[in-house]
């Protein structure tokens, strides 16, 4: 018999073809190692030049203030006679009665008490132009003051009883090589001749001046008397030309020494300072009848009151004292209607005596001197001391700020001028401003209030983030105290309980509707679902106890019919029953709406939550509850899916097969199993909440609140950026707080999910063993 001989067929690892493979296979692991690699570590490197690009516009909100000195000459003045430049102790008699800057810090002005208005280079002291005030014969300047901050206003008050009122003003213009040109001038812009304030004649010891649209009001004080002069203005409305009405208004009587007047912008008080410590408040607004407010002590212990001045906007009264105190006063209605001056910050430079204090133009800062000479910087909303330093060996006896407060000037006793930069650029942030409760001006209390920017120069900016932060936390809460619940229990059923046909349909589906751009989402919830939501307010109510309860017994009653009619529906496609049961469900309880309301409310359940004292809006929490809800059930549901489909099959048979039933197996291996996926899911929609911009802003009435009520609205700080930022001044303050609420939700997004990955990690090591 011949043997049988098996053959081996050989295969040649080292062909031509073997050899191009491994090379390319090889290339493949390469390429997709750094790939990985380098994608990862790009992702880590984008997110970090996110975060110091954030930084970078941030920092310089808390950066210090500084001044710097330019120069330093003697206070300019002129001889009288022959307008020639002198030495100043050759003037000593001139004494500087007021000092200020025009808009770009390079011309001064200096107006003495013999009447002249100098100007002069603020950096060089050279005097550019003088002018000589009409000073009424025989009379001598007794009394000055400017109309606020700001205001290019002022009046003087003569030794015999009359006032003049002008203005400084700045013609800018540019010539050759684009040069800027000022030319500085006076105006008289109700004349040149004086105006008699005082008709016994008796000299004018102080004087408070308020110009408006409609009238001119004039206080002036004598060694006996309290002089109010009010000048109406009426403007022909053919000719546009204006007349005055001129009315003299009988004040109560003052008993003390009148040491200083001021009126407010809109005329309605006139605060009268006595005797170096005492401030009483004149209701001036009843022309017939004006009264005493109150007489309040606004000094402590041996200190007497040495400088007033109103700040920007007229509403704050700045007083400093010999002792180096300053304080911030503003009135505040009380719980009867009545207005009251309350004391609501204070600021100290050192223990010496105040001697002046010059308010910002354009801010809510000022500047004080002492007689030490010593010079502060502050800022009143933020409450901040931006900068203490000494700055003279001698007292200063006089401050101006420039109106955009980059520079000062500050005469001290001895009749040196220095000019000075500053450089300030942010002074209203601080982190009480930001975080904390701050009392406005205008305001009954301190509260957190977020207003960035208004129509006027005197507002007060009001930047505080906590009511962003809120809105964000509440439109949050809502949104996932609808989904989480919705997209788990759906995720649970999808993966463990339906059939896989089934699951094969469903899943696809409500994952497209994470696809659908969120802009629709609110454009739908904020033109439909907010109107449809206020008609069938109570439905809705309704329907969140009409469904629930529904379900169990439509449950229930499946569970009781005969096993030959349950069997006629295979096993995981019970839900398709659902669906005619939600639409009737649904339909029953919006139907049943106006009946419900009739019912518990009275007809009108709008009105009796007003009556229970809780406040709607249309666009609330509620609303963007249930769309910002619908946006974020695919994210959870899709996650927590994958996790529980993802268990293994062994450990749930296993489970069945020692006798546990399937709910069992499901809540005690399955669920805890995927506990890590389903928290990365919660955490992840949680992410996706606090993140979205679009819904919100177009569901919420973008409203800066604070308050918990469902039916209010509210801004989140995704939204708020949105909507200012094409607005905001590129490098103001608004502008880097904006910023800085972008750090807050970066910084928030990164804590929540650096915790939510260890907790994870924590879970996914406790549970790995099952």
């Amino acid at each position: 018999m011949k043997e049988q001989t098996t053959y081996t067929p050989k295969i040649d690892l080292n062909t031509a073809s073997a050899k191009r493979y491994r090379r390319l296979r090889h290339f493949k692991d390469i390429f997709a190692k750094w790939g990985v690699a380098i994608g990862g570590i790009g992702v880590i490197v984008a997110i970090l030049l996110i975060f110091l690009y954030l930084m970078y516009e941030v920092m310089p909100l808390f950066k210090s203030a500084s001044i710097e000195k330019i120069s330093q000459y003697s206070v300019p003045v002129v001889d009288v006679s022959g307008g020639r430049e002198v030495d100043n102790e050759a003037e000593e008699q001139a004494k500087t009665l007021y000092l200020s800057m025009e808009e770009q810090a390079e011309i001064g002005l200096r107006v003495d008490s013999e009447g002249n208005a100098i100007f002069f280079k603020t950096h060089s002291g050279e005097i550019l132009k003088k002018h000589t005030l009409p000073i009424p014969v025989s009379s001598k300047i007794t009394a000055i003051a400017e109309a606020g901050p700001g205001a290019d206003e002022l009046a003087l008050g003569f030794s015999n009883g009359e006032t003049l009122v002008f203005k400084h003003e700045y013609a800018v213009s540019y010539g050759e090589n684009n040069q800027r040109l000022i030319e500085p001038s006076i105006q008289y812009p109700y004349g040149e001749e004086p105006v008699v304030l005082s008709k016994t004649g008796d000299a004018i010891t102080h004087i408070a001046i308020r110009d408006t649209e409609e009238s001119l009001a004039i206080a002036g004080a004598t060694d006996s008397n309290l002089l109010l002069n009010i000048l109406n203005k009426e403007e022909d409305f053919l000719t546009e030309e204006i007349t005055f009405e001129e009315e003299h208004l009988e004040l109560p009587k003052i008993t003390g020494d009148i040491k200083g007047l001021l009126i407010d912008p809109e005329q309605r008080w006139l605060y009268v300072l006595i005797d170096q410590a005492q401030l009483a408040i004149l209701n001036i607004a009843d022309r017939e009848h004006p009264k005493i407010n109150s007489v309040l002590d606004v000094t402590s212990g041996e200190y007497q009151l040495s400088q007033a001045k109103l700040l920007l906007g007229g509403v704050s009264l700045l007083l400093g004292d010999s002792g180096g105190n300053i304080s911030q006063w503003f009135l505040v209605r009380d719980k009867d209607s009545e207005w009251r001056l309350e004391r609501i910050r204070d600021f100290t430079l050192a223990n010496n005596n105040i001697t002046s204090i010059a308010p910002e133009h354009r801010r809510k800062g000022f500047l004080v001197a002492d007689d030490q000479g010593r010079i502060g910087v502050y800022n009143t909303t933020a409450h901040r001391t931006l900068i203490n330093e000494q700055i003279s060996e001698k007292p200063i006896s006089w401050l101006a700020v420039s109106p955009r407060g980059k520079a000062f000037l500050a005469e001290d006793q001895n009749g040196q001028m220095s000019f000075w930069s500053v450089d300030n650029e942010h002074p209203e942030v601080s982190w009480s401003v930001l975080w904390d409760e701050v009392w406005y001006e205008n305001y009954d209390k301190p509260d957190y209030i977020w207003q960035s920017s208004a129509s006027t120069n005197d507002f007060e900016p009001k930047m505080s983030l906590m009511p962003l932060a809120f809105g964000t936390l509440k439109a949050a809460f809502y949104a996932m105290l609808l989904a989480t619940p919705l997209a788990i229990c759906g995720a649970i059923y999808t993966a463990y309980f339906m059939a896989p046909a089934m699951r094969r349909k469903v899943k696809p589906v409500i994952e497209l509707m994470e696809a659908l751009p969120t802009v629709i989402l609110g454009f739908l919830a904020g033109l439909w679902l907010a109107p449809f939501v206020e008609d069938h307010l109570t439905g809705i109510f309704t329907l969140l106890i009409v469904v629930p309860i529904g379900f169990l017994l439509v449950s229930f009653g499946w569970h009781q019919l005969p096993d030959n009619i349950k069997h006629r529906v295979q096993d995981g496609w019970q839900p398709l029953l659902l669906i005619p049961v939600v639409i009737v469900l649904s339909w029953l309880a919006i139907a049943m709406s106006s009946t419900m309301e009739a019912l518990f409310f009275g007809g009108d359940m709008r009105s009796w939550l007003g009556e229970q004292g809780i406040s709607f809006d249309q666009r609330n929490a509620l609303v963007v509850g249930l769309a910002m809800g619908f946006a974020v059930i695919p994210t959870i549901f899709s996650i927590t899916e994958d996790a529980i489909f993802s268990v293994p099959k062994h450990l749930s048979y296993g489970s069945l097969a020692l006798g546990a039933t399937p709910w069992q197996t499901l809540t005690r291996v399955v669920l805890l199993t995927a506990s890590p996926g389903i928290f990365s899911a919660v955490m992840i929609g949680m992410g996706r909440a606090v993140g979205e911009t679009m819904i919100v802003l177009m569901a919420t009435g973008n409203t800066p609140i604070m308050d918990v009520n469902i039916f209010e609205g509210m801004r989140t700080l995704a939204a708020n950026i949105a909507v200012e930022m094409p607005e905001s001044e590129v490098g103001s303050s608004h502008y880097r707080v904006l910023f800085l609420a972008a750090l807050v939700l970066f910084l928030f997004t990164f804590i929540v999910n650096t915790m939510a990955e260890m907790i994870r990690h924590r879970l996914r090591k406790r549970y790995s063993s099952l």
